[in-house]
């Protein structure tokens, strides 16, 4: 069930490991109250990182854009599958150890970074192999990563997503051109950096680490993001709390019919919950309870007094979310299509 507290989430953790798109910005434009409420959370004492999947843009390029938003972001602030990717390598294999690497010249910047030799070619016989995305991935270099792996280089990649958003619609992402090495080798990756894995939380806490050198305890640490199938299920799969907002792909029916390992912490329209109590959601008398709002599952129906408020969305998840873990089947439940105001 959801959590609650009695002081801002900004006071409850410590650090705030924010998604991207979706979450502070849509594309090029920014998300409404999603700067404002960052700057306050860092007033109050609040360290943000920002995580995302995406492998080929660099860390000071991603600043560059949230300094447009009116934020105060330095490059190390900004975790990407590529670091997070880099530093798993690292830590797999011998100082100074040949590695290829399929990707963006950020990954490529990032693998070197660790002391270790980037190589283009199977011929050079690299220990380890690692796969990002870019737009200009040839086949000559996807059959060239093949062959590494196929000859025994360790297999690693920066995200599994299978599609990736462009301008003219959805296109192949990095998930598609690594199941292209996958079907040809027969090799499963052996790690990857990207979410729905809870590596990139994981490095986040570590390079916020205190001033004695010691890791952002995980208990402090606030996951937040739009998706429930990588931000939510990375904080699940580390044992983060989380934060899903309704600002970019989750909406309140897929948070009513989520199953365990993808339900968040908390829920909040936007980021200005980041700067609220999260209320407390209490059963009572085989109904679910949030604040003025109730809901209870009766029959074949979900019953919510207040369908325009994010209290009634709680209630009403807390009510789908005991009836499925007990045992019943939910997927027939009719449920109230929610109108956030």
């Amino acid at each position: 069930m959801l959590k609650s507290t009695n002081q801002p989430l900004s006071e409850a953790y410590s650090l705030a490991l924010l998604d991207l798109d979706g979450v502070v910005y849509r594309g090029k434009n920014p998300v409404e109250h999603a700067a404002k409420n960052i700057r306050k959370a860092e007033s109050l004492g609040m360290t943000v990182e920002y995580t995302t999947n995406n492998s080929s843009r660099l860390q000071a390029v991603v600043a560059d854009q949230l300094k447009g938003f009116d934020l105060d972001v330095e490059p190390w602030q900004v975790i990407t599958s590529s670091v997070v990717a880099a530093r798993m390598v690292a830590r797999a294999v011998p100082e100074g150890s040949k590695v290829f690497v399929l990707g963006a010249q950020h990954l490529r910047e990032e693998v070197a970074k660790q002391g270790l030799e980037v190589v283009d070619s199977a011929e050079a016989q690299p220990v380890a192999a690692i796969q990002g995305w870019y737009p200009d991935m040839s086949w000559n270099e996807m059959a060239q990563i093949a062959y590494a792996v196929e000859h025994g280089a360790t297999y690693f990649v920066t995200n599994r997503d299978l599609t990736i958003p462009r301008e003219l619609g959805i296109a192949p992402g990095c998930g598609s051109m690594i199941m292209a090495v996958i079907n040809a080798t027969g090799v499963e990756p052996v790690s990857s950096a990207g979410k729905p894995e809870s590596a990139m939380y994981d490095e986040a806490r570590i390079l916020a680490a205190h001033d004695d050198g010691e890791p952002v305890d995980k208990e402090q640490c606030l996951a937040i993001g739009d998706r429930l199938d990588t931000d939510i299920e990375a904080g699940n799969r580390g044992g983060y709390d989380s934060l899903a907002v309704l600002t970019g792909v989750t909406d309140p029916r897929e948070l009513m019919f989520a199953p365990a390992y993808l339900r968040p912490t908390y829920i909040a329209k936007d980021l200005r919950g980041l700067n609220e109590p999260a209320p407390e959601v209490v059963h009572d008398e085989g109904a679910w309870l949030c604040r003025d709002a109730k809901a209870r599952v009766d029959g074949d129906r979900l019953y919510v007094t207040d369908i325009t408020s994010v209290d009634g969305l709680r209630a009403a998840c807390c009510a789908m979310w005991a009836a499925a873990d007990s045992g019943r089947d939910v997927s027939s439940v009719i449920v109230p299509e929610f109108r956030i105001s």
